[in-house]
């Protein structure tokens, strides 16, 4: 999980919840993003 971007991370997670994959990997995805802390809001910002 670390050598992925905060972006990418997010695209991982959106992609996830779109294609409904597995609800553990959602939650792992989930839990790194939360441990980053990372703002959907303020990222978006950021990359835009």
């Amino acid at each position: 999980m670390e050598i992925l971007s905060d972006e990418l991370l997010m695209d991982a997670y959106q992609a996830a919840m779109q294609f409904n994959l597995e609800p553990e990997f959602i939650q792992l995805l989930a839990a790194e993003i939360k441990r980053r802390q990372i703002n959907p809001d303020n990222l978006h910002r950021i990359t835009a």
